[in-house]
């Protein structure tokens, strides 16, 4: 057998048999809308660090970082930086959200939205945005799963028309299986991901320099520079740095996949619980962040969105086939779960917020449950367009979403330490951020400020300005409790 032959095997049997153990997990679920889009509301601990973890650590995590790593060096380290404070910010705001979730039987985050502001229009709104801020994010898991493909593929063949046949596979599983599904899905995804990154930043590192210290000496005498932040005006200097990891880091959990794996906690304390350990899997990006180093000392010349494939070139290279095809297969699953959870998410918002609060359709339980499994499909199409003609690397394809994504958080905030915010302060404000970000466009600005972190403050000041000048919707409705 070649040696593409192998490793694409490999990869192909992993995916079907991790699809396979999902469904048969999740063959007894009933499918009603909290079952299907919340899991029931009944995860434990385990199983709900697995799911998060599984939909936080993505292709991106497994190439992106390592390519940010050999293409730019200290900037990368905001990425390690900016999921330490979500986990932080989660610990006291994601339980809060669980318990208006749960009282309210909330599905979406939109959903929150509507119930606190008591506005049907800022509901739909808020979705919008999610819908058109969350398909790059699934396009990034379809970038990442090209070049892992390529690279498995020893270069023999177009991986295109691969991966629309894998990406496809994965929508017709989450058609199937829910939220549950994708949680058992994780399971196999971790495991093979923690096993694949120790790899490559451990094993590649000992193997060509005799140790990971050997490699950073070698690294400071070739790019010194590499190795520390520009000065605050330089394009991804320090004013860029912390602005990143501030925008990033509000916005962790802001995305639709988030809302529905909160909702679908067993208890506050689960959530407390996870924020607590989640951050282990920071280590995992030092490993990355190793193997991205190593990768620019061994293989060097890398440019463009090439350098995502970084590592992955390493193993190509100097590692038998069947190394390169268990490593691609975690990667390819690293892609694949966290989209099916993107889907899922993203597909809920527009059955429940688009389609029945703003159309008045689908309003039935089953209609709603057959709305979302369509809206599936029709996303997942969407994001194969989009990727077919949109080419960026995995963390400029981040960064785009996340500027999107984070103008909700100011309106979750309010909800719980500000009685006095309204519908249309929150609305303004999410208009006022992302239009603050389309005029600035994704690249710094002249003093280095990430422009989204300028849309979030421009959300700010328009949240509140607004919301003084106008009348809440909620007079007489008992305001949420606070945060922690």
């Amino acid at each position: 057998m070649s040696a593409a032959g192998l490793a694409l095997g490999i990869v192909a049997l992993v995916i079907v048999a991790t699809i396979l153990f999902a469904l048969w997990s999740s063959r007894h679920v009933h499918t009603t809308p909290a079952e299907f889009i919340v899991g029931g509301r009944s995860f434990g601990a385990i199983f709900l660090w697995l799911l998060l973890a599984g939909e936080v650590y993505t292709s991106f995590t497994f190439l992106g970082a390592a390519g940010w790593a050999y293409g730019r060096g200290a900037p990368a380290y905001y990425i390690l930086a900016y999921g330490t404070i979500g986990y932080v910010i989660g610990y006291f705001l994601l339980p809060a959200i669980w318990r208006v979730g749960k009282e309210r039987g909330l599905l979406t985050g939109p959903d929150f939205f509507i119930d606190r502001y008591g506005s049907r229009t800022l509901g739909v709104g808020i979705a919008l945005v999610q819908l058109v801020f969350m398909i790059p994010y699934v396009t990034l898991q379809l970038s990442g799963l090209q070049t892992l493909l390529t690279l498995a593929g020893y270069g023999t063949f177009d991986a295109t028309a691969t991966v629309g046949i894998a990406f496809l596979l994965i929508a017709l599983f989450v058609f199937s299986a829910g939220l549950r599904g994708t949680a058992w899905a994780s399971v196999v995804k971790d495991v093979l991901v923690l096993a694949a990154v120790i790899f490559a930043g451990i094993a590649i590192p000992l193997h060509f320099f005799g140790s990971i210290p050997a490699m950073f000496a070698h690294l400071r005498a070739t790019h010194a520079s590499m190795l520390t932040l520009a000065p605050a005006g330089a394009p991804s200097g320090t004013v860029w740095y912390v602005s990143t990891v501030l925008l990033t880091g509000i916005g962790f959990f802001m995305g639709p996949q988030s809302f529905a794996a909160t909702y679908s906690a067993r208890s506050e304390n689960v959530l407390r619980r996870n924020a607590v350990f989640l951050p282990l899997y920071q280590v995992v990006l030092v490993l990355v962040f190793f193997a991205g180093f190593s990768a620019l000392l061994i293989v060097p010349g890398l440019k463009g969105t090439r350098v995502d494939e970084s590592f992955l070139l390493v193993v190509q290279r100097f590692y038998p086939p069947w190394v390169m095809g268990l490593v691609a297969a975690a990667g390819a699953l690293a892609a694949l779960v966290p989209a099916s959870a993107l889907l899922l998410g993203t597909a809920s918002v527009a059955a429940k917020n688009v389609l029945s609060d703003g159309f008045g359709l689908a309003r039935s339980d089953a209609a709603r449950v057959l709305a979302t499994r369509v809206f599936v499909l029709v996303i997942a199409l969407l994001a194969l367009v989009l990727w077919l003609f949109e080419k960026q690397t995995l963390v400029g394809l981040l960064l785009i979403v996340y500027d999107g994504i984070t103008q909700a958080a100011p309106g979750v905030v309010c909800a719980f330490v500000w009685r006095r915010a309204t519908a249309w302060g929150v609305g303004a404000g999410v208009t006022g951020g992302i239009a603050t970000v389309a005029l600035l466009g994704t690249t710094p600005t002249p003093c280095g400020v990430n422009p989204g972190f300028l849309g979030l403050l421009a959300n700010v000041v328009l949240l509140v300005a607004v919301s003084l000048a106008t009348k809440s919707s909620r007079d007489g409705r008992p305001a949420y409790r606070r945060a922690g």
